[in-house]
C-alpha cells in the first residue's frame, strides 16, 4: 500500500445506546446543578442495566436536585417509554449515592488550579466544513439520521438503540471514497414475535435493510464519495430486538472516542460527561479543540493536534505541544508561542473564555462534543486575531 493511502473507520452511537443514556443522565444532573448554582462542583457517574439506573459520585452545590425525576425525564426523552422496548422510565428503579467533593481535591480547585493532573488533546483538520475528520463526521450524521427517522415516524419499527460505522478510503492523506458503511438499529419484531422462523427472519431483515439503506444511508453520504461501489451492512447479525440497557449495561464515559475524533487523533483518556468545568479532563479538551479549529481555519495547518498537560492545583499547563503532520505553515514551536500569546490556558481563563459555568452540557452527551454548532468551543472568533 502506498504511503498516505489507507482505510480509516470511525463509529457513532445513538442517544439510546446504553453508554449514551448514562452520559446524558450524568450531564442532565450537572446542568441542573449549574442552573441554580454556577459554582457547583460535580463529578457524577451513571450505570444503567435492565430496569435499573444507579447514579453516584461527588457533588458540592447549594441547590437541591430531584435526581430520580431528572433520570426518568431523561430516559423518557431518549425514547424508552414502554417496557416492550426493554426499558421504561416509569418502572425503572433509580438509586443515587452522592457525596461531597473531596476536601483534598477542593484545595487545588480553590486555589484556581487544575482539579486533577492529566493530558488533554484537541484536533482539527480541513477535511470537512466542521473541521473534523470525515469518518466520524459521517458516522455521526448516520446516527442522527437514524434517530430522526425514528422520532418523526419515517421508519416506524425503529427503537432508540443504534450504531453506525464508516470506513473511508484515503489517497495521499485525503478522503477519496466511502469503502464500507455499517448501521445497526434496535427494532420492533416484525414477524414471529420472540420465536420467528428462518423464513420470517429473512423477510424481516430484508425490509429493515431496504428501509435503512433508502432513508438513512443514501441521504447522508456525499455523492462525490460514493461514485465507487461501497459495501453496506445493516444489522449484520440479522436481528436487533433486544437493545438498550436490557441488551447491554451502560456506563458514563465509556464512549470517549465517539465523543471526540473517532480515533483519528489521540486521546488523553479522561471522559467528559458528568464533570463540571473545573475538571480539565473536560474544559481543557474543549479549549484544545477551540484553539486547533481556529488555527486550521486561519491557515496555519491543514491538520493540527494540540496536547495540554496539567498538574493538580497548578493553574498554568505544565506543557503545550503542537503537531501539524507536515502540513504546517509555521513550526510547532512558533505555533505554541502564538497559542500562549492569544489564549489563557488556566482553568479559570478557559472557563471564562468558553462560558462553562452555564448549563450547556446535556446537548454534548450524544453525537459528539465536537463538530456541531451551538457550542462556544466551536466558534471561529479568533481567526483574525491569530494573524495579529
Amino acid at each position: 500500500m502506498k504511503y498516505g493511502n489507507f482505510l480509516f473507520s470511525s463509529e457513532s452511537v445513538t442517544e439510546g445506546h446504553p453508554d449514551k443514556i448514562a452520559d446524558q443522565i450524568s450531564d442532565t444532573i450537572l446542568d441542573a446543578a449549574l442552573e441554580d448554582d454556577p459554582q457547583s462542583r460535580v463529578a457524577i457517574e451513571t450505570f444503567v442495566t435492565t430496569g435499573l439506573v444507579v447514579v453516584g459520585g461527588e457533588m458540592t452545590t447549594k441547590t437541591y436536585i430531584d435526581i430520580p425525576n431528572k433520570v426518568r425525564q431523561t430516559v423518557k426523552e431518549i425514547g424508552y417509554d414502554h417496557s416492550y422496548k426493554g426499558f421504561d422510565h416509569n418502572t425503572c428503579a433509580v438509586i443515587s449515592t452522592i457525596d461531597q467533593q473531596s476536601i483534598d481535591i477542593a484545595m487545588g480547585v480553590d486555589k484556581l488550579g487544575a482539579g486533577d493532573q492529566g493530558m488533554m488533546f484537541g484536533f482539527a483538520c480541513d477535511e470537512t466544513p466542521e473541521y473534523m475528520p470525515l469518518p466520524i463526521t459521517l458516522a455521526h450524521r448516520l446516527t442522527m439520521q437514524l434517530a430522526k427517522c425514528r422520532k418523526e415516524g419515517e421508519i416506524a419499527f425503529l427503537r432508540p438503540d443504534g450504531k453506525s460505522q464508516v470506513t473511508v478510503n484515503y489517497r495521499d492523506w485525503r478522503p477519496h471514497s466511502i469503502e464500507t458503511v455499517v448501521v445497526s438499529s434496535q427494532h420492533d419484531p416484525l414477524f414471529g414475535g420472540d420465536d420467528p422462523t428462518a423464513a420470517q427472519l429473512k423477510k424481516e431483515h430484508k425490509i429493515i435493510e431496504e428501509e435503512i439503506t433508502e432513508k438513512v444511508i443514501v441521504p447522508v453520504l456525499p455523492e462525490n464519495l460514493t461514485k465507487k461501489k461501497y459495501k453496506i451492512h445493516v444489522n449484520p447479525t440479522g436481528r436487533f430486538v433486544t437493545g438498550g440497557p436490557m441488551g447491554d449495561a451502560g456506563l458514563t464515559g465509556r464512549k470517549i472516542i465517539v465523543d471526540t475524533y473517532g480515533g483519528f487523533a489521540r486521546h488523553g483518556g479522561g471522559a467528559f460527561s458528568g464533570k463540571d468545568s473545573t475538571k480539565v479532563d473536560r474544559s481543557a479538551a474543549y479549549m484544545a479543540r477551540y484553539i486547533a479549529k481556529n488555527l486550521v481555519a486561519a491557515g496555519f495547518a491543514q491538520k493540527l493536534e494540540i496536547q495540554l498537560a496539567y498538574a493538580i492545583g497548578v493553574a498554568e499547563p505544565v506543557s503545550v505541544m503542537v503537531e501539524t503532520f507536515r502540513t504546517g505553515k509555521a513550526s510547532g514551536e512558533e505555533i505554541v508561542k502564538l497559542i500562549r500569546k492569544h489564549f489563557d490556558l488556566t482553568p479559570a481563563g478557559i472557563i471564562k473564555k468558553l462560558g462553562l459555568r452555564k448549563p450547556v452540557f446535556k446537548a454534548t452527551a450524544s453525537y459528539g462534543h465536537f463538530g456541531r454548532d451551538g457550542f462556544s468551543w466551536e466558534k471561529l472568533d479568533m481567526v483574525n486575531k491569530l494573524h495579529s
